[in-house]
């Protein structure tokens, strides 16, 4: 599965708010722009926060999504329509990343730091996916807010950017995200969580037919 490069909803928030939890229940079809991935767009009930992998380092909180189209289908139709139009606003940055790695299609995630603390540090490209018993660490970074590149956050300050991987994540099997010594499982649990949504959205979209 190739993925599209989006950024997920609280990208939207002020750099000094947290990410927001705001479930958005109105299910409005939009343009399905990639049959691949199986899922209708539009139907998704998801929030981003449902599908996060977080980690607490320390003095901040950080969140990661993988972009996979397959993924991002079941959020709610207004961040889902937000990441596909991010995605047309940052293609050449995309375009221009993949010509150097040999024009093989990448894996993008959005990954956020948040500060818990003023000055917490992070090393951004720290960030390592271990999947199919391989580690992946990023090949390039897409910085999404001003001030990601001085690699510090003060307190209630939000860093965001897309981080390009080789394509090689299985994001429907298990995985683990490592971040400055801490590791996360957490994606295990929530592949439960995303194929009851896929059920959901195939079955809503069968009644929206009939």
């Amino acid at each position: 599965m190739k993925i599209a490069l989006v950024m997920w909803g609280f990208a939207a928030v002020s750099a000094c708010s947290p990410p927001s939890n705001r479930v958005i229940t109105a299910v409005v079809p939009v343009e399905d722009s990639s049959a691949s991935s199986g899922i209708p767009a539009g139907y998704g009930s998801l929030r981003q926060d449902d599908i996060a992998i977080r980690l607490e380092p320390e003095g901040m909180i950080v969140r990661a999504i993988p972009l996979d189209e397959s993924i991002i289908r079941l959020l709610t139709p207004d961040s889902y329509r937000a990441l596909r139009d991010l995605q047309e606003s940052n293609h050449r940055a995309i375009e221009a990343i993949t010509r150097r790695s040999g024009n093989r299609a990448p894996d993008l995630w959005y990954v956020s730091f948040y500060g818990l603390e003023e000055n917490a540090r992070f090393t951004p490209m720290d960030l390592t996916i271990t999947s199919g018993g391989q580690d992946f660490r990023p090949i390039d970074i897409i910085p999404l807010s001003t001030g990601f590149g001085e690699q510090r956050l003060k307190q209630r300050e939000t860093q965001s950017a897309v981080y390009v991987y080789p394509g090689d994540i299985d994001v429907d099997h298990p995985l683990t995200v490592t971040f400055q010594g801490m590791q996360s499982t957490v994606w295990e649990s929530l592949l439960q969580r995303i194929e009851r949504e896929r059920a959901l959205i195939r079955a809503r979209a069968l009644r929206s037919d009939s």
